[in-house]
């Protein structure tokens, strides 16, 4: 199996710059905060390098983001691990809460990389067989239109055969035969359900195993179903690929693929520190969250549906506004754990218009984009840019400050009746130019009336 995993073995793994060039592309300033994610990324791959048994012993430095909302914590970390193909899961620290209590375990972030890293790999996988699982569907379906005919058969009626199912291959891959029925044998679990006894209560891992356990062991039924050429394929497709993969092995290399790339962003970890000296009620709450976190940050092993990983070497991220709580407010052993800490600096006008024109996806590019597929050309001259930006930045400082996600309630209400008229009433191969003046009158009622209800996100 070609593993996707060896990226981090590859000699030709990005450097640090290339690594900052790259989210230079998506993410406008926060120079600083891309230096050490890069260099966190490029040291995971310096890591695998060292033969020695040191290997195990290079710990991954942990990063602490500190800065308001919207100004690319979040986009940062997730392109750190498109660059990296590397396992990501986000996850709210304000969604945990304690052993014990009703709510999300923590460990189900870490089975939550476990099975990003297990599809990824199973895509790929299915990739590469792809071709070979196509060609194997195509003679069944000929099978099915038009039967081999016996080795006893006369050399005429072969040569027959042959020249039909030459000309019927040609129709399927053509798709002139998409709406044809066939029967098909399909394959199915039979659900088995199973009532837990005597209230005895099982934890996340206990009952994930017991689900795969039974669905390994449910027998299966075969029944004929009368279906479409179309979808015929694409159910024979399904367990022709599955054939061809081996699932053991994808599990095993998903799981080394999670423990030595993996990146869990922890997001709103400010909502779980404490506040100054307060001993009881939801600080008590909020650091028993941090206990549990600690011992996944620190390293420990935790069991899946797939086995069992070990969090050592997995890279946290975490992230927080921290307008109420500090950083020091967390508990001091897990802000041990996070050693690099950086701040996200709030965004400038400046910084507002070249959100809106610098990176690949910009908002101006994906609205663009959006109206070309209805043959209407959208243009922004450089002077309603300045604008939008003008109008976002004096509506964060005015009220609540949430950084780039502001563009889109801007863009969307000054684009709200272009929107709206395309089709009916704004026709195809049309060319609208919004201006200054245009931006101007849309928006500046707004701001001026501080409409709250329009910015409600």
């Amino acid at each position: 199996m070609t593993k996707v995993s060896s990226m981090i073995e590859e000699t030709n793994f990005p450097t640090p710059q290339q690594i900052v060039d790259e989210l230079d592309k998506y993410i406008i300033g926060q120079h600083e905060a891309k230096r050490h994610v890069a260099i966190a990324l490029r040291n995971r791959w310096r890591r695998m390098q060292v033969k020695s048994d040191m290997q195990k012993e290079i710990v991954p430095n942990n990063i602490l983001m500190i800065g308001a909302t919207g100004v690319g914590k979040t986009e940062i970390a997730r392109r750190l691990a498109k660059i990296a193909r590397a396992p990501f899961v986000k996850v709210e620290a304000s969604k945990f809460t304690e052993v014990g209590y009703v709510g999300r375990d923590v460990e189900s972030m870490v089975r939550d990389l476990v099975e990003q890293a297990v599809g990824m790999l199973k895509t790929e996988k299915e990739k590469q067989v792809r071709e070979k699982a196509l060609e194997t569907v195509e003679n069944m379906l000929l099978d099915l239109l038009i039967p081999p005919v016996k080795d006893s058969a006369s050399d005429s009626d072969k040569e027959l055969n042959a020249k039909t199912r030459e000309r019927f291959a040609e129709k399927l891959r053509n798709g002139e035969l998409e709406d044809r029925k066939v029967e098909i044998k399909v394959e199915t679990n039979v659900t088995t359900g199973v009532s837990i006894m005597g209230g005895n209560i099982l934890d996340e891992a206990s009952l994930i195993n017991l689900q795969e356990m039974l669905s390994g062991i449910a027998p299966k039924k075969t029944k004929k179903r009368k279906v479409p050429i179309s979808e015929a394929r694409r159910i024979l497709l399904e367990e022709e690929i599955a054939k061809l993969i081996d699932f053991d092995e994808i599990k095993s290399e998903a799981l080394k693929w999670a423990e030595n790339s993996g990146i869990i962003f922890i997001d709103e970890i400010d909502k779980i520190a404490g506040r100054g000296s307060n001993t009881s009620g939801p600080d008590v709450s909020r650091e028993g969250v941090q206990r549990d976190l600690l011992p996944i940050v620190e390293g420990c092993t935790v069991h899946t549906k797939y086995g069992v990983i070990n969090t050592d070497h997995v890279l946290f991220i975490a992230a927080g506004a921290f307008h109420v709580a500090k950083p020091s407010d967390l508990i001091p052993e897990l802000q041990g754990r996070f050693p690099i800490r950086v701040e996200l600096n709030s965004l400038t006008k400046q910084d507002f218009v070249n959100i809106l024109t610098v990176p690949q996806n910009s908002l101006t590019k994906q609205y663009i984009a959006l109206l070309e597929t209805e043959n209407v050309h959208l243009h922004f001259t450089p002077q309603a840019i300045e604008a939008i930006a003008d109008f976002a930045f004096q509506i964060n400082t005015e009220l609540e400050n949430i950084g780039a996600r502001r563009l889109h309630t801007v863009m969307s209400h000054l684009l709200n009746e272009i929107l709206f008229g395309v089709p009916d009433k704004i026709q195809g191969n049309t060319t609208i130019e919004i201006t200054e003046e245009m931006v101007i009158a849309k928006l500046s009622k707004l701001v001026k009336n501080k409409d709250l209800s329009q910015y409600i996100l």
